[in-house]
């Protein structure tokens, strides 16, 4: 009965220390009755019998300490070589490890799947914080280890930097290269491996590490409009159709508001905006999508417009963004380039904001990527939903900012296939609605011919975007 609550396999339970405010300690031994010497194959004797204490899954609410009586052997024949050797197994605990194998692993599954900061598992467990951490990024080795072709080919991939820590008393940024097979219609996204740095050669490097058959089963590189990633991709990965992420586009679009509303608003009352003026009461109804917004927001804004706006440049970069999003309501990929080419040319009008011309000029440089959108239908939210794990899994190192680095980089990378870490078997199910929310929903899609009268248009006979 003793052993089977005990649960360990060929054990016998010799005891059990119930001291007050300490951990219960349960003394165990294998089931040994003889051994042979490995080196002669005389009959061995027992020459000590060592003491080793590992960390143990909670008993009965308390902290346990599993404490094993091993069996120390030695040759009985003086002329052998093998002197003495200890037996050990793996089913109870690993060697030079902290805890029992059965801890190790409910500790790495409350770190990965159940998110749970490693502080307070070794606070459940009675243990060091380092015990714990030691032992999931252990595990999750091993699990990386033994899952090689957790990814296999890669149709889409996406890049995206992250901020991993701050480094040393002036907490300088270190940034990280998140590497994702971002799917596509049926597929599931995956993490692919995470680069320490976001410059394109540490990237590259990486990529010319590959096997030249998985590089060339990729078809599109999804980006968020960085030169460094563009780099990589022209540098490395020739072949692939470039694809500007959506979200990331239309982000830009509205930072091109924000940035009108602000020159405007000191050029016109001579300071920064304040809680009465009517420009910086727009700021949160500028950068929401058209359709978002109700009779009574629609007013709102397009009143305080006509106090805070005297020359109309604000409302003007106002329609080109929502223009911009009205982009991606086109089905047809050529379509969609008559679209921006007559969008870009718009752009260019003397007469714009220097935003709106600024804007154009972007567009220009990112025109194929943003039209091989309308082609590919591949995002990089799933990419930037795995950055938002990171940082969460980072969260878990509570209380040792200076280990986050290193849980982060061992037990995320393991989370991309199929194991303890949260995620699903098999890989990534990762849903962002950042390129939801940027494209706008499903259930208010707007007229595609409504959108191709050019803005410069739009403006001057101050047609009504609905």
């Amino acid at each position: 009965m003793c052993e089977l609550l005990v649960g360990l396999p060929e054990v016998n339970v010799l005891g059990v220390d119930d001291e007050p405010g300490r951990p219960l300690r349960v003394h165990v031994e294998a089931r040994v009755d003889r051994a042979w010497c490995r080196s002669c194959g005389c009959r061995a004797s027992i020459k000590d019998r060592p003491v080793v204490e590992f960390v143990d899954l909670p008993c009965f609410g308390r902290p346990t300490r599993l404490v094993w009586r091993k069996h120390r052997w030695r040759c009985r024949e003086r002329a052998c070589s093998a002197g003495s050797w200890t037996i050990s197994d793996d089913r109870i605990a690993v060697p030079r490890a902290a805890l029992t194998d059965r801890a190790a692993r409910w500790v790495t599954v409350q770190v990965g799947r159940l998110g749970r900061s490693v502080n307070e598992v070794a606070g459940e467990l009675g243990c060091d914080w380092h015990t714990v951490n030691d032992a999931v990024v252990s595990y999750g080795e091993a699990l990386l280890a033994a899952d090689a072709d957790r990814v296999g080919q890669v149709d889409a991939l996406g890049l995206d930097e992250t901020l991993f820590f701050r480094k040393g008393p002036r907490h300088l940024k270190q940034w990280a290269t998140s590497v994702v097979d971002v799917g596509g219609p049926g597929r599931q996204a995956k993490l692919v491996e995470v680069i320490e740095g976001r410059t394109a050669a540490k990237v590259s490097g990486w990529l010319d590490d590959q096997p030249d058959a998985w590089r060339e089963a990729i078809s599109w590189g999804v980006l968020d409009m960085s030169g460094p990633y563009r780099k990589v991709f022209n540098d490395s990965l020739g072949h692939v159709t470039q694809v500007a992420d959506p979200f990331h586009v239309v982000k830009h679009a509205n930072t091109m508001v924000d940035e009108c509303r602000r020159r405007v608003q000191n050029e016109t009352v001579g300071h920064r905006g304040r809680k009465d003026d009517p420009l910086y009461r727009s700021r949160r109804l500028l950068t929401k999508g058209h359709e978002r917004l109700d009779e009574a927001g629609e007013a709102k804004l397009l009143s305080l417009l006509e106090a805070g706006d005297p020359r109309g440049e604000v409302r003007m970069t106002w329609h080109a963004k929502e223009t911009i999003r009205g982009l991606y309501d086109i089905d047809d990929p050529e379509l969609a380039g008559e679209f921006i080419d007559e969008l870009i040319n718009d752009m260019a009008d003397a007469d714009m904001p220097p935003e709106v011309r600024s804007l154009g000029r972007t567009l220009r440089r990112w025109r194929d990527h943003i039209v091989a959108w309308h082609e590919a239908r591949v995002t990089n939210g799933p990419t930037e939903a795995i950055n938002n794990l990171i940082k969460r899994i980072k969260r878990i190192s509570v209380n040792r900012p200076s280990k986050a680095r290193r849980l982060v980089i061992h037990v995320e990378r393991v989370a991309a296939g199929e194991t303890v870490l949260a995620g699903r078997p098999g890989g990534w199910r990762c849903v962002s609605n950042e390129s939801r929310e940027a494209t706008g929903s499903s259930d208010a899609r707007r007229s595609t011919a409504s959108w191709r009268t050019p803005i410069c248009r739009i403006w001057r006979s101050g047609r009504s975007r609905r």
